[in-house]
């Protein structure tokens, strides 16, 4: 891997090489929550993966259009996160399992203030999950189901029977992005990652509350009608970030944009 920008003496001496998991997770690290200029109750981040012709899934899935350093990317900024956030249907399309402990984080996160691993949280209207399924039975950290205050009561009982805890983030059946993100950080979840999918970002971004984004840039053309890797809702003006990392690797970019 090599970085790109930002460019440093240390940038054009370094080599072709792997990282280690400690030199992917200090490029990764969230920024001080506290201190200096900035002072910020928490901070959300998005990752997501698309192809050169802008498609973030290839039958459905993200796996066919990743790698595997994409995957230890994936890996370190679950890792260095408090929580991640995902919609409903990806849980659905993507398997969703539990977030694992992992020893090679095991010091940074509890030197951090973490515990051994973030917290699911799953944004859903309906509720329309198998709550059967271990990502609700048996999490590390009982996983986070957040829902409108008209939510099904029978889905919310169901969740609540089994382990996961109900968080009302909305009115009616729908989910405030913005409340989703208060509600997270009133639980000392401050360090938050959302996956997706590509309607949840899409809302995060419209209602502007998306600090960050890593996107990965895959060097393959797919065609066809997939997803980008935001839907939903639009903006009035198009929301500009500027680039705060660019990494690459066997043609692979990784991306790291931040809001001005």
């Amino acid at each position: 891997m090599r970085r790109l920008f930002p460019v440093t003496d240390q940038t054009l001496a370094e080599t072709d090489r792997e990282w280690s998991l400690d030199e992917l997770a200090e490029a990764y690290a969230y920024p001080p929550l506290t201190g200096g200029d900035r002072v910020s109750p928490h901070w959300l981040r998005g990752n997501m993966v698309g192809t050169l012709d802008g498609a973030a899934q290839h039958d459905g899935r993200s796996q066919p259009i990743s790698g595997d350093t994409d995957m230890r990317i994936f890996g370190t900024l679950r890792a260095l996160a408090d929580v991640v956030v995902v919609g409903a249907e990806t849980v659905r399309q993507e398997g969703y399992r539990p977030a694992r402990a992992r020893e090679a984080f095991a010091a940074r996160r509890a030197a951090a203030g973490q515990g051994p691993a973030p917290a699911i949280a799953v944004v859903t209207a309906s509720l329309d999950l198998d709550f059967s399924l271990p990502l609700f039975t048996a999490p590390l950290v009982p996983t986070l189901v957040l829902t409108g205050a008209g939510a099904p009561a029978d889905r919310v009982a169901e969740a609540a029977a089994a382990g996961a805890e109900v968080v009302v983030a909305g009115e009616g059946a729908g989910v405030d992005p913005a409340r989703v993100v208060r509600e997270l950080a009133a639980r000392g979840l401050v360090r938050q990652l959302t996956e997706g999918g590509p309607r949840l970002l899409g809302q995060f971004v419209a209602a502007g509350v998306l600090d960050e984004l890593c996107l990965t840039v895959s060097p393959v053309l797919t065609a066809g009608d997939a997803q980008r890797i935001t839907g939903g809702p639009g903006v009035d003006v198009p929301k500009r970030l500027e680039l705060a990392s660019l990494l690459e690797e066997a043609g692979f970019l990784y991306t790291r944009y931040r809001r001005i």
